[in-house]
């Protein structure tokens, strides 16, 4: 570390709370020079109280947040870093989690669903079916968004129906719903006390209760889902003092990656993945499967700032599930090594939909497949078409992506946990056909909260102005394999997609007392009558 003379005379510092799907960061960083000075992180449970049930206990992410602040300021301190200069904290957060909360206990009412939880299949096709021709993208004009298991409005929906703690709270007026977000800076800021109940622009964007164009909740949404708009909290914008400042994890990944002009893109490898490209400042509407998305507001008196999203589900998951639901692997560095030893997947593809397809597909019947297995495949051949999915799933975005914009991207600029896998880079450029563009310092998500905390008007310690920001030092990774063979890959993974849908539907046939009869399959039932036809045919022919 610098001597203690430097440290001195480091002037504003500016923090950020990163709480991800998987963990919660407190980080601190240089305003003047946006390196990164301390951190701690600690892993968040989830729990799985049912198959598609994805849930997390909303007392356990406030206490990680508080341990992470407590021990970075202990770091801080042991280099003989001023913490009372920390002028700013910004919020980043996973988007779409649902919770709500009792405004006078301060207490949730139930666990936070997690975005990737599937519960809400049954209640999103009820939806759908109320809509003119049963069309998914019948909001789509308003929210930007699929009525999808994905986005917070139908996770609400199924609280308000399934939990009785939530609807008495709602009808006695003390029930408020929020975002990871609201959730935190509620408490962060006196909670039952006089908490501060907010979101902002990029949070309330992913709810479906949100009008993109007027950046306001919309009476006619929240009436189509039956939630009571008391409930909701105040949508402010991404960079103001209001206690603390907020913006959802993958909108301070596009700040945090200087991604400011109109048709630049970044793609976050982390729980999932998550492909933005701005779009300036007028909503552009997918017609290839992606989602129209708040990118940013920079301030009260500021435009808002649009994206073009592409949602992948199951990314950094996919290691977590080959080590601990296969136990093929101790580590992600074990993946990649395991992956290196073959350097090919030798014709298996790996199609992760653990939670359905999102886009360009938004197909939530697709199930999880390994295909193309031969007697000669093993675990690191699955390890390396495990990596391969991931980068095929970027693909299909961009190409998505392309077709919208008309303007193919000439590269990619990447972040997030996953980045630090050199072989998963190499391989995304490969079946891109593109350079990709990692950054050397890689909490650009956190780094992007900062920024937007550190240029609120009050604060102003940070400056957004491109002749003021730095340049950023990065690792760039060409493609090595011509575009035939990447382009037969493609179109193999392409397949092996149609193969993982239409597994699942949430309405089986039932034989009157809502059991699932061995007759609803028209094949199996085919066999057992024909199979106890034969049998009684060959009793009475059975000579005497």
């Amino acid at each position: 570390m610098a001597a203690s003379s430097n440290r001195i005379t480091l002037g504003p510092l500016v923090a950020a709370i990163d709480q991800g799907t998987s963990s919660t960061r407190f980080l601190v960083f240089n305003s003047k020079t946006a390196e990164l000075l301390s951190h701690h992180q600690v892993e968040i449970r989830q729990s799985f109280p049912k198959e598609g049930w994805v849930e997390e206990d909303p007392r356990e992410i406030l206490q990680s947040v508080y341990e992470c602040m407590e021990r970075t300021c202990e770091k801080l301190t042991q280099l003989n870093i001023d913490i009372s200069n920390i002028k700013a904290i910004g919020v980043t957060n996973q988007r779409e989690t649902t919770l709500v909360w009792d405004r006078r206990t301060g207490e949730p009412l139930y666990n936070a669903i997690v975005w990737l939880d599937l519960r809400t299949q049954s209640t999103v096709e009820r939806l759908i079916s109320k809509t003119p021709g049963r069309n998914k993208n019948h909001l789509k004009h308003k929210t930007g968004l699929p009525i999808s298991t994905y986005f917070s409005a139908v996770k609400l929906r199924w609280l308000l129906d399934n939990v009785p703690e939530v609807r008495e709270a709602v009808e006695s007026n003390r029930a408020l719903f929020g975002t990871v977000d609201s959730w935190l800076i509620w408490c962060l800021t006196g909670g039952a006390c006089g908490g501060v109940h907010c979101t902002d622009v990029t949070n309330a964007s992913r709810t479906m209760l949100f009008n993109i164009h007027t950046l306001n909740w919309d009476p006619e949404l929240c009436r189509y889902f039956g939630v009571p708009m008391e409930i909701l909290p105040r949508v402010r914008s991404s960079s103001e003092i209001y206690g603390l400042m907020c913006l959802g994890d993958q909108s301070a990944a596009l700040v945090g990656q200087m991604c400011f002009q109109d048709g630049q893109a970044k793609n976050t490898y982390g729980t999932g993945c998550f492909l933005l490209r701005n779009t300036g400042s007028k909503p552009v509407m997918s017609d290839h499967g992606l989602l129209t998305t708040v990118a940013y507001k920079l301030g009260r008196d500021k435009p808002a700032c649009y994206a073009l999203e592409g949602s992948v589900a199951i990314a950094g998951a996919v290691v977590r599930w080959l080590q601990d639901n296969l136990g093929i692997i101790g580590s992600s560095e074990e993946l990649e090594q395991c992956a290196a030893s073959v350097g090919t997947s030798y014709g298996c593809y790996f199609v992760p939909a653990f939670s359905g397809l999102y886009a360009p597909y938004w197909e939530p019947s697709a199930r999880g497949i390994i295909c193309g297995l031969t007697q000669f495949t093993n675990k690191n051949h699955v390890a390396f078409a495990a990596l391969e999915a991931v980068c095929f799933q970027t693909r299909e975005i961009l190409d998505a992506m392309n077709q919208d914009s008309g303007i193919p991207l000439s590269q990619l600029q990447v972040d997030g946990g996953m980045t630090s896998n050199r072989l998963l880079m190499q391989l995304q450029a490969d079946i891109l056909c593109i350079p990709v563009v990692k950054p050397s310092m890689p909490e650009t998500t956190a780094l992007g909260a900062a920024m937007a905390a550190g240029a609120a008007e009050g604060v102003s310690v940070w400056s957004l102005r491109s002749e003021d920001l730095n340049e950023a030092t990065c690792d760039k990774f060409e493609p090595q394999i011509n575009p035939e063979e990447s382009e037969l890959r493609y179109a193999r993974w392409k397949k092996a997609v149609q193969k993982s849908m239409n597994w699942e539907t949430t309405e089986p046939l039932s034989n009157g007392n809502g059991e699932a009869s061995i007759f609803s399959s028209v094949p199996l039932g085919f066999y057992i009558m024909g199979s106890m036809l034969m049998l009684i045919g060959a009793k009475f022919l059975q000579p005497s």
